[in-house]
């Protein structure tokens, strides 16, 4: 589990102006008030949206603020409501005052929204206030400030591709690769001690989130190397992504390793889909030949980057194909 957070500062529009105006007909040049009142101001909305997993978007634009409502006219028009300024999350993001660290709501259901910052009204134009000692006002209200404050949001993330392999496979590094995330790297085992996250940019508009399992090694079922507490991570996330150095004496049984150990601790956690991949390419030779394990994917490396392009690609398709079979499947239902 990872908590992921954004903080953002939220202003609702103002709210239009009330007009100060009269009629002016042919036979009334000096006619009674006739100003519009002002429109609404925009609201701030956070809406639960199911096409978003993270909080990546959200961070890079802390400042939202929407538009103002529009002035009141003569004949008692109304000035025009600005439209609310509607702001995608993922289920499960955690509304919290940034000031007080109350809670204020939970974002839970598809479509659920939440009004994090109200829009002003608009001020009444001076057509309100005309009273039989003053027929001719010549005040109008101005419009009410929108409200305005700062937010916290957070999510607990739980990962959609977990990164296996024994220490040092280069799950770290091509974490750091994939994403944001900056886990410490060293040529040495057991470097990652607990999981990181990274949430994966794919193109312009998805993304999804890595996790490097910490290195699991021969006895993990037993709960040798701290097996068990890394094994229960890799339960909850919905596909495996098994690297394996393809640098070591015998990376093929290196492989078999780690899968023993999956099936050994958990039969059903062994069917998760999984598929692994040769790491350290920059480290071949131009006669180098794969061993003898199939795979659908190409060597990368997380040191040049070659193939991971590729392989973010892939990932998010495999996740899409998995999401598709779960609708079907909830639907049957």
């Amino acid at each position: 589990m990872f908590i992921d957070q954004a903080t953002i500062h939220v202003k609702a529009g103002n709210g239009g102006a009330g007009s100060r105006s009269f009629r002016r007909e042919k036979f009334a040049p000096k006619g009674g008030p006739d100003g519009g009142d002002g429109g609404r101001g925009g609201s701030v909305i956070l809406k639960v949206d199911e096409n978003v997993q993270t909080l990546l978007d959200v961070k890079y634009q802390r400042f939202y603020r929407a538009k103002n409502g529009g002035k009141g006219l003569g004949t008692k028009k109304f000035g025009k409501s600005a439209n609310d300024l509607v702001i995608l999350v993922p289920s499960g993001t955690l509304v919290m005052n940034d000031e007080t660290d109350d809670i204020v709501v939970d974002l839970v259901y598809q479509g659920q929204q939440f009004v994090a910052a109200k829009g002003g009204d608009g001020g009444r134009g001076n057509t309100h206030f005309s009273t039989p000692t003053n027929r001719a006002p010549h005040y109008a209200e101005p419009g009410w400030p929108g409200e305005e404050r700062t937010l916290r949001l957070e999510l607990k993330l739980i990962a959609d591709v977990g990164l296996i392999g024994l220490p040092n496979a280069g799950k770290s590094t091509l974490l750091s690769r994939l994403s944001a995330a900056r886990p410490k790297v060293g040529a040495y085992p057991f470097t990652t001690l607990e999981p990181m996250l990274g949430v994966v940019r794919v193109g312009n508009f998805k993304s999804f989130v890595a996790a490097d399992i910490p290195g699991l090694i021969q006895g993990a079922s037993q709960g040798k190397g701290l097996g068990h507490e890394f094994l229960r991570h890799v339960e909850r996330t919905k596909i495996l992504l098994h690297l394996v150095d393809v640098t070591t004496e015998d990376p093929v049984q290196d492989y078999y390793t780690i899968r023993k150990e999956l099936e050994t601790y958990s039969p059903e956690l062994a069917k998760k889909p999984a598929y692994f991949i040769w790491t350290k390419a920059d480290l071949l030779s131009d006669t180098w030949q794969a061993p003898d394990l199939q795979t659908q994917l190409d060597p990368i490396s997380a040191v040049t980057g070659k193939g991971v392009q590729k392989l973010i690609y892939f990932l998010h398709n495999q996740l899409l194909s998995l999401q598709s079979i779960e609708k079907r499947g909830h639907i049957n239902e």
